[in-house]
């Protein structure tokens, strides 16, 4: 790294590094000096700004900024800066763009078309699933899957697109030298080899509630859309659809029961003008072309496949459950079995992944 490069670098650093100074006063005071240089050279000469933020641009921490540049010596780690070329434009376009972005990984991922596919932290079995299979057969056709890599949708999202071994970038709102949640640690480490983790928070920051709707318009602002698969109706992922459609970018939902919760954000983003999407390729009819995807050579997913079937008892109590919640003595009677057969078929049910057991005693089928 050359001498210049590395002073324009650190002064980018400097100026992310200082508290109170967010994206849209970085912004602004680029507009009025010609470079981060000329911003800490001349903090006297900036205006609107709050006393701390002077103080901060008077004092910038360079032993912390050069901490941070030492990080960059390693392999497939970047600090890309909003003038960098590499800048992904899509993100460039949004309102607020991060001014400086920390990846690590593959960084051409960044600038591939992408589709954003977020939802609850807390999903239904089905959930999960659906989002790890749509997930899959859309990496499958050459769409790259951005998430946040929380629990959940975010992380089946991912590990769908590992597995098909395609592309996925998980945006974060902690420094890259951080894992959250903690037990994503080796699909993080996994995602840094086989794709790309970015943040636009410097090194060394932890997670905080007011870090995450930030980062939420980094995930929707990288990709073409965004899908929702479950989500409350107060949810960080409803955050991220939102701001999907102010970027002026598609937004996709996924349908489910009216009993669940969890299809309540859903049905409430369509009834806004969200995209009812009930297989993937739906997702790629509008993005297909524009992207230049294509389906898979695999058989296309939808949310309500029916994987199991069994003979006899098994299929009568099958067909008895539906896709919402039903009580065990409601099974037991629409279905004209006994209770120790209920009990002992709906065991077997559920270690198969077919079905899923709810509070209350209820049962619902997961595909």
């Amino acid at each position: 790294m050359s001498a210049d490069k590395h002073n324009e670098l650190a002064c980018w650093i400097a100026l992310q590094r200082v508290p109170g100074l967010g994206p849209a006063t970085l912004s602004r005071l680029l507009q009025q000096f010609e470079s981060p240089q000329q911003i800490l050279d001349n903090p006297n000469l900036a205006q609107g700004l709050s006393a701390s933020v002077m103080d901060g641009l008077r004092r910038p921490d360079w032993q912390q900024v050069e901490a941070d540049l030492a990080w960059l010596e390693a392999d497939h780690r970047y600090l890309l800066p909003i003038d960098d070329q590499r800048y992904p434009a899509l993100l460039r376009e949004i309102s607020d763009p991060p001014p400086l972005l920390y990846v690590q990984g593959d960084l051409s991922l960044l600038s591939q078309w992408q589709l954003a596919i977020v939802g609850s932290r807390n999903p239904s079995a089905s959930g999960r699933q659906t989002a790890f299979d749509f997930s899959r057969y859309l990496a499958s056709g050459g769409l790259t899957i951005t998430s946040g890599l929380a629990a959940g949708i975010d992380g089946a999202a991912h590990q769908g697109a590992l597995a098909a071994g395609g592309k996925t970038i998980a945006v974060v709102a902690t420094g890259l030298d951080r894992v959250y949640p903690a037990k994503h640690r080796d699909l993080a480490h996994q995602i840094s080899e086989q794709g790309v983790i970015v943040s636009e928070s410097p090194l060394g920051t932890s997670p905080r509630a007011e870090l995450f709707p930030r980062r939420n318009r980094i995930i929707s602002g990288l990709s073409l859309g965004t899908l929702i698969v479950e989500a409350a109706l107060k949810s960080g992922s409803l955050i991220t659809a939102r701001m999907a459609m102010e970027q002026a970018r598609e937004v996709f939902a996924i349908p489910g029961s009216i009993h669940n919760p969890l299809s309540r954000g859903c049905h409430q983003l369509i009834r806004e003008g969200a995209k009812l999407v009930e297989t993937a390729d739906d997702i790629l009819e509008e993005l297909g072309a524009l992207a230049g995807v294509s389906a898979p050579e695999i058989e296309p997913v939808t949310e309500s496949q029916v994987s199991h079937k069994k003979d006899g008892d098994y299929q009568i109590l099958f067909e008895t459950l539906g896709f919402d919640p039903i009580p065990i003595d409601k099974l037991i009677e629409n279905s004209g079995l006994t209770a120790d057969a209920v009990s002992s078929m709906l065991l077997l049910l559920e270690l198969e992944g077919e079905v899923e057991s709810l509070p209350g005693g209820r049962y619902v089928r997961t595909g």
